[in-house]
């Protein structure tokens, strides 16, 4: 009998990559003269961000869209906030450090809701090798809490739900992936996934 999964399974955004501050919003919302709180709604409950999710819009496209509702109407200044969000981008380093000491242990792979690209950041970051497959929601047109996207997964890796540990920041994906019959966890902190991976076999 099997004392480990088939398969671990994570998000992307806020797992592996590290989770940004309220306050590193609340200087985006500064510099932009924005309401405070207002920019992750502004930027991720726009219709185009869905749009975008799914592969119909280039990331380009999106924050062409995006950038007025900014307060942005010149494409240089739009290009220029892109540019410091994306470096504000850090990859969650505890995380990352159970990620390779899993690597060669069991098959890892990535599910995001994602824009295109997302294995070019994993690269970027160095750490897309330690994966075996990259699932991204705009190139495969359907994303998560979809079933068809575990589906998808299931499909691709040939693997049964019950042999997937899936990782995930967000609580109605969690609840689909079980839903689904996968082994799943709503992570919050790197200590509380060390213990998730521990109870299920996986010691680091």
């Amino acid at each position: 009998m099997r004392n480990h999964p088939r398969t671990v399974l994570f998000d992307f955004g806020r797992v592996i990559s590290a989770p940004k501050p309220v306050s590193l919003f609340e200087s985006y919302e500064r510099e932009l003269n924005l309401p405070l709180g207002s920019l992750n709604r502004i930027m991720f409950e726009d219709p185009v961000w869905e749009e975008t999710l799914l592969g119909r819009r280039s990331l380009e496209e999106y924050w062409r869209a995006i950038g007025p509702r900014l307060g942005l109407h010149d494409l240089r200044a739009v290009e220029a906030f892109r540019a410091r969000y994306d470096e504000d981008e850090r990859p969650n380093e505890p995380v990352i450090t159970m990620i390779r000491s899993l690597h060669g242990r069991v098959p890892l792979a990535v599910l995001s809701n994602a824009p295109r690209g997302l294995s070019s950041w994993l690269k970027r970051w160095g750490v897309l090798d330690l994966f075996d497959a990259v699932f991204c929601s705009a190139e495969e047109g359907v994303r998560k809490p979809w079933k068809e996207a575990y589906e998808l997964v299931l499909d691709r890796l040939k693997v049964h739900p019950h042999d997937v540990l899936f990782i995930d920041d967000t609580q109605e994906n969690v609840e689909a992936a079980t839903a689904l019959g996968m082994v799943s966890h709503l992570y919050l902190d790197s200590i509380g996934l060390r213990l998730f991976l521990k109870k299920h076999g996986l010691e680091l």
